[in-house]
């Protein structure tokens, strides 16, 4: 398994860096988990739209979906329009990306499949376990398995003694780190610290911790230094162009 990061800032991107935004390939499928704002982009350095063979949403806030709206723009307008993409969401939650456009415009560029966090399905070559994980709207922690790895992915969640399950001896825990130490009162029950995600990861025995969803202005070194306060093992943070092979 291969994932490329196309974004991993929180809320809003910078100039630097897109929204959440992961390629995920294997066995010659291309996955495409989380295509927040400006995520298009920085897709596009690594295939064509025609190459994406299915959409994976962890929820509906737009620093993690929005760019699915130019995705579908960019396939089901081409002069060549490919086969309809799959598109994996919880319920509900891209009905205001796809409100964007009249119905009738894009109503043959995707196939909408809505899950429950919870449930257990398929994505080509992928098995995936989603849990339902407290943030400000229903989120899916997802973990992709194949015969030689396991990639495990909070989307954005706060505490929760599930999230040690979802990343059970994963060989990349994928995982949200809004601020390095501490959650303000009010959202403390919706985000993750880096320290916390590192305390995740140790309790799981994941073999690498990678954070993501940084608040903008972050200063990564921290938010690394942060994590490894719990977490001996090699850890990075999500910015456009890395790479982790898995297994």
């Amino acid at each position: 398994m291969r994932l490329t990061v196309l974004g991993g800032c929180g809320a809003w991107p910078t100039a630097e860096q897109a929204c959440s935004g992961y390629l995920v390939e294997y066995a010659g499928f291309r996955l495409l988990v989380d295509p927040g704002y400006a995520t298009l982009p920085r897709l596009l350095d690594q295939v064509t739209v025609d190459a994406v063979d299915a959409v994976l949403i962890s929820h509906g806030h737009p620093d993690h979906c929005a760019d699915l709206n130019p995705l579908l723009r960019a396939r089901g307008l081409s002069d060549e329009p490919p086969p309809p993409l799959p598109v994996h969401a919880p319920r509900g939650a891209v009905d205001a990306v796809l409100a964007l456009d009249k119905p009738s415009m894009l109503a043959d560029a995707y196939r909408l499949h809505e899950f429950v966090p919870g449930d257990r399905f398929a994505i080509g070559p992928f098995g995936v376990d989603t849990w339902l994980l407290p943030h400000f709207v229903p989120n899916a922690g997802i973990r992709l398995t194949t015969a030689e790895s396991v990639l495990a992915y909070t989307g954005d969640t706060g505490p929760s003694p599930d999230i040690p399950r979802l990343a059970q001896g994963a060989d990349l825990f994928l995982s949200e780190a809004t601020y390095t130490h501490r959650v303000p009162a009010a959202d403390a029950p919706y985000l993750l610290t880096a320290r916390l995600a590192g305390q995740y990861a140790h309790q799981a025995g994941a073999a690498r911790l990678l954070l993501t969803h940084l608040w903008p202005g972050t200063d990564p070194v921290v938010a690394r230094e942060a994590a490894a306060e719990a977490f001996a093992h090699p850890i990075g943070v999500a910015t456009p162009g890395l790479v982790a092979h898995l297994g």
